[in-house]
């Protein structure tokens, strides 16, 4: 390994494992999101996520995407395997400057560590969130 690569490397996919992923480095961001549109996509009460550039990752496999408005204006993008419907990641590739791949989909889920917490106005009562999470009631900014 040269010493500029990362030494960090994660990696994921659908249920059934056709559409997978690699990224390479440290995520800019990692969390819960209690928002609707998650819970919903979901089908549970927060979705795990980590941010990374586009350019730390590689997809490989075909992705269906659903779009739903964002909460500033914008279009999110969810993608899921168009085989077994397993979602895991956000975004437009080859177009977004970065990608949210949902933790659920990675191999190794004991390398998901939230530090954040968003839309916590949405949490359901339901839903136990980690202590030491930075909460933001939406978005941060």
């Amino acid at each position: 390994m040269k010493m500029d690569e990362p030494r960090i490397r994660y990696t994921g996919g659908c249920l059934c494992g056709a559409l997978r992923y690699e990224a390479l480095g440290e995520p800019s961001a990692a969390g819960h999101c209690y928002c609707a549109d998650c819970r919903k996509a979901s089908g549970s009460g927060f979705i795990p996520f980590m941010g990374f550039p586009s350019t730390a990752l590689r997809f490989t496999g075909e992705s269906r995407q659903f779009r739903s408005k964002a909460f500033r204006g914008g279009d999110a993008v969810r993608n899921f395997c168009p085989v077994c419907g397993g979602l895991v990641f956000g975004g437009v590739v080859g177009q977004s400057t970065s990608h949210t791949i949902y933790a659920g989909s990675l191999d190794d889920p004991s390398s998901f560590h939230p530090s954040i917490a968003i839309f916590t106005r949405d949490r359901p009562d339901w839903v136990v969130m980690p202590p030491g999470l930075k909460t933001f009631e939406t978005m941060p900014g």
